[in-house]
């Protein structure tokens, strides 16, 4: 069987976690140094900051500079376009953002669109907005994750598979809508916790049922990004590790 590991990538929401040191991080080592120590081990992560605003431009490649090279970044767009402009006259602002990312745009993977539940499926609006991704950032993979019903609609589905946008598919104990919808080559996940939010662990066998569909995915010829957002007392580094190790079992390397 050919090696099919290479098409997943697990990490975790953020590495920069105070309540990781000691528990993760050993006492001695600096901040600075966290992400290199993350490194080590897992292969992705996702950049959070870049929701609440933009980071510098030398803090960026300082990222990139700390990894191996098949290291990989999943950056949030900012939540200016996707909170406040809601998608809308997006063209500079997503300019500002990827001109951040554009010199070190080898090292990303899909970045992730987060929007909120006061943004519902509009089809004019998200086509605009969509276009907008494939005429000026055709390099880029993208993920949207949504907090509206109306997002899972044919017509949005359709729109996210014209586009070659994956929809997210968001596990939390949140009432956040929920589906297994496939738009996309690539396929992007987020555990957000299964109770309290961010607060909670997965139970081995929830890992296990989610390691089977990985597996079946994985052989349908896609690839998965997959990240946990559950990091505190380390429960997603917990989590992250588990689901690995069951996926592996699954493909049998």
């Amino acid at each position: 069987m050919r090696n099919l590991m290479k098409n997943v990538h697990i990490g975790t929401s953020g590495w920069s976690y105070k309540d990781w040191k000691g528990l993760y991080y050993p006492e001695k080592l600096k901040p600075i140094q966290y992400l290199h120590y993350y490194s080590r081990e897992f292969k992705c992560v996702e950049i959070n900051t870049s929701f609440y605003h933009l980071p510098k431009a030398k803090t960026v490649i300082n990222w990139t500079i700390a990894v191996p090279d098949d290291f990989r970044f999943c950056p949030k767009l900012s939540r200016y376009i996707s909170h406040y402009q809601k998608l809308h006259d997006a063209e500079e602002s997503l300019r500002l953002f990827f001109d951040l990312f554009d010199p070190v745009k080898e090292k990303l993977g899909p970045v992730l669109i987060q929007l909120p539940a006061q943004v519902p499926f509009q089809a004019n609006v998200a086509e605009a907005f969509f276009a907008l991704l494939k005429k000026s950032y055709a390099d880029y993979e993208f993920a949207l994750e949504i907090r509206h019903d109306s997002w899972l609609e044919p017509q949005s589905v359709q729109l996210l598979q014209q586009y070659d946008i994956s929809l997210v598919i968001a596990q939390s104990g949140m009432p956040y809508p929920y589906h297994e919808i496939l738009t996309a080559k690539h396929v992007y996940l987020r555990f957000h916790g299964p109770g309290k939010l961010y607060a909670s662990k997965y139970h081995p066998n929830t890992m296990r049922a989610y390691a089977r569909k990985c597996v079946r995915w994985l052989r349908d010829g896609h690839k998965l990004w997959i990240f946990f957002n559950n990091d505190y007392f380390g429960y997603s580094i917990e989590n992250a590790r588990l689901l690995e190790k069951y996926i592996r079992e699954g493909l049998g390397e």
